[in-house]
């Protein structure tokens, strides 16, 4: 029998990635305090998480000052974006099978 979970991404496997990308799907980009916001994470959680999907190069980050603040943002980076889709494919042909 084939292994029905095999598609499932692993970088996708904890809540707070799961969300920074479902958020970067749908907006064009996120700044780091919105982001904290929606998902409820901690700084260091949010940052360490964003830090993984940046590894696997499925978000792109931009830092920049406006004023004199610092503002850190993301955007899902195509090759993100692809791997996210085929991810909920996944788990929708793993809920359909079952």
């Amino acid at each position: 029998m084939k292994n029905i979970i095999q598609n499932i991404n692993k970088a996708f496997d904890h809540r707070i990635r799961l969300g920074i990308m479902s958020i970067l799907m749908v907006n064009e980009s996120a700044d780091f305090n919105t982001l904290k916001e929606l998902l409820g994470a901690t700084d260091g959680n949010l940052a360490s998480h964003a830090k993984a999907l940046e590894s696997e190069e499925y978000i792109a980050v931009e830092k920049q000052f406006i004023g004199k603040k610092p503002n850190t943002s993301y955007k899902a980076t195509k090759l993100g974006k692809k791997a996210f889709q085929d991810h909920i494919d996944a788990l929708e042909k793993l809920i359909k099978k079952n």
